[in-house]
């Protein structure tokens, strides 16, 4: 049977542009090709989970505009349930200006109709949230939004997964709302007000609750009680990280009903799969290409 995933998060057109470097202040260069890719976190992670199976409902918001259009087809044809989708008539749809540069990316992030989605908007999704084996919600959204979506998760016992990015200090109480929080480890430092340069496992111990951590091509680390655990990434020619973290917190939501350790190793080949290929959405693999990759057995990273 399908699981049934509720995401509550940003979308965006991602505005791709690719360069052998990244330009430094001032400079005016050469860029190598241009794309414009649906993406915004929530959105991305709404198309990994739906690739992969589940039955996806996305809470969010979108201008009344041409991206807006383009951003809502797209969904639409991937599956994903669009019923809570906002359509906003005095907002723009968010964009994010990427620079994709030797595997790489820098992002520039202007919410627009994603500033918009508001704790009311989660509210009147509280049904689809009830039926929901897992929700996901990220801090590209208003903070009350996030906190409304943790507070409703809690309330219904749904497990939430929150995937603090971009990263600011946080209360205690609303990262141990959450079943698992899934930061990198600059992103944790910043949720404890902790130095970033602090062992990423000592911050996890110091974590109200438990923790998924993404280190990258180093795979990720997971712990509920007791020690951190590591999953070791998976050796693939990487092309563009842009969408990796939303692949992997996806593919966690989807498994994780199999157990956190299978989850948090199926999350990680995905994201390594995500990674070979341009663009967030684009990257994303589906259940069969996941599969494959799995029965390969490619080598994990020392």
């Amino acid at each position: 049977m399908a699981r049934r995933i509720a995401v509550v998060g940003s979308i965006n057109m991602d505005l791709v542009t690719q360069a052998t470097r990244f330009p430094q202040p001032g400079e005016t260069l050469l860029g190598e090709d241009f794309v414009t890719v649906p993406g915004g976190k929530g959105a991305n992670q709404a198309v990994a989970a739906a690739r992969l199976g589940a039955t996806v409902t996305l809470i969010g918001a979108l201008g009344r505009d041409g991206f807006g259009d383009q951003l809502h087809a797209g969904l639409r044809h991937e599956g994903v349930d669009l019923a809570h989708l906002r359509r906003l008539d005095d907002q723009a749809s968010g964009t994010a200006s990427i620079t994709v540069a030797g595997g790489e990316n820098q992002i520039v992030v202007v919410p627009a109709a994603n500033a918009g989605l508001m704790p009311a908007h989660v509210e009147a999704a509280r049904d689809a949230i009830a039926r929901a084996d897992v929700v996901l919600v990220q801090m590209e959204i208003p903070l009350e939004t996030v906190d409304a979506t943790l507070r409703l998760g809690q309330q219904l016992g749904v497990p939430v997964i929150f995937n603090p990015a971009p990263a600011r200090p946080l209360p205690a109480e609303w990262l141990a709302r959450a079943r698992y929080v899934t930061p990198n480890q600059h992103e944790l430092a910043v949720l404890l007000g902790a130095d970033p340069a602090e062992d990423f496992r000592t911050l996890m111990r110091r974590a109200p609750g438990p923790v998924v951590l993404t280190r990258g091509g180093e795979g990720a680390w997971y712990r509920e009680q007791g020690e951190p655990r590591h999953q070791r990434g998976f050796a693939v020619e990487a092309i563009d990280s842009t969408g990796a973290g939303d692949t992997f917190n996806a593919a966690l939501a989807v498994f994780l009903h199999e157990g956190l350790a299978a989850a948090v190793r199926k999350a990680c080949a995905a994201a390594a799969l995500s990674v070979t290929r341009l663009g967030a959405q684009r990257g994303m693999p589906r259940a069969g290409e996941l599969d494959a990759f799995l029965a390969a057995a490619p080598s994990p990273r020392p």
